[in-house]
């Protein structure tokens, strides 16, 4: 497996993640919910669930897994190490949180669906999130969502900030995020065909038939579904699909249109050049910058700040 010491995130990192993480960041209200969210909502209460809660990775723990893990965090050369659980959930699933503390949580059903190869695949994916400092803004946009969802207008203050442009914003922002940990994964398996073959079975795979699909018929699968943008209602559908109410928003994009976006990439020049060693070095890594005292560690302060937040719902609650 290739290593690539002192890897850059901007070695990789897809031009429309960048491009749609500007313009998240220029939409009003990200400030203010980025504030909100590193003040109230921080990871720490994520990690202490999942040490409660799912089972830690180790030398002795799931030790397969482990030395998968620690092959993609030496070939993408993440630090901090990260921790990685393992949750009981059927959903084939797996989600990375935390930039001080930054976890990969896999869940069972992707380990009872996926074979090792495919599994790797899934861990490169995640810790490529990691790696572009994608966490914090990726739960800071499932907060956002669920705020302006549930409370509306008045819950924090920050209603009137959590505009519909800026849900479309994370949501865009999501979507593109997710180009660049495919090449991530790339970059670890140097295989694309595997890196589709898992995005394949995680979208309809089955393991009692898995001898029955064809990443073959799924690339003329994605070539149709890109034939229907000959017809301009079709367009509309697609942007329609993506981009519904809130509560029907696709966070990620479909499998067929990152088959594209992979395929060129696995041809392209640059990644011929990572592969001979030549790439952009790392300097500091993060997507998040949010300056005020988003790292207090002051107990007090966070209860009194929780006991107002609990104030404020109680309120809201009152006929």
């Amino acid at each position: 497996m290739a290593e690539y010491p002192g890897l850059s995130s901007d070695a990789f990192r897809h031009p429309l993640d960048r491009q749609a993480e500007a313009a998240l960041r220029s939409v009003p209200g990200f400030d203010i919910v980025a504030r909100k969210f590193v003040e109230l909502l921080y990871e720490r209460p994520q990690y202490v669930y999942l040490m409660g809660n799912a089972i830690q990775v180790g030398p002795r723990q799931y030790s397969t897994l482990y030395q998968l893990f620690r092959e993609c965090v030496r070939a993408l050369d993440v630090e901090p190490m990260p921790s990685l659980f393992v949750a009981q959930n059927p959903a084939v699933n797996s989600y990375s949180l935390g930039e001080d503390r930054p976890c990969l949580v896999i869940n069972t059903g992707a380990l009872e669906l996926l074979d090792e190869a495919e599994v790797r695949t899934v861990i490169a994916h995640e810790l490529g999130h990691i790696k572009c400092g994608h966490t914090t803004l990726n739960q800071m946009a499932a907060w956002a969502m669920t705020t302006a969802a549930l409370v509306g207008e008045l819950t924090l203050g920050i209603g009137t900030m959590v505009s519909s442009g800026l849900v479309y914003a994370f949501y865009e922002w999501r979507r593109m995020a997710e180009l660049s940990c495919d090449r991530a994964a790339l970059l670890v398996t140097d295989d694309w065909r595997l890196v589709m073959q898992t995005m394949m079975r995680v979208a309809g795979g089955s393991r009692k038939f898995a001898h029955e699909i064809s990443l073959q018929e799924f690339e003329r699968q994605a070539e149709a579904y890109h034939s229907l943008d000959q017809d301009g209602l079709n367009q509309i559908y697609k942007f329609l699909l993506y981009n519904g109410t809130p509560g029907a928003m696709l966070s990620h994009p479909f499998p067929v249109e990152r088959l594209q976006y992979l395929k060129q990439w696995a041809a392209s020049e640059e990644y011929a050049a990572i592969k001979r060693g030549n790439y952009r070095r790392r300097t500091t890594e993060g997507a998040v910058d949010v300056s005020s005292s988003a790292a207090d560690s002051d107990v007090e302060r966070l209860r009194r700040e929780l006991a107002e937040l609990q104030q404020e719902l109680q309120r809201l609650r009152r006929p």
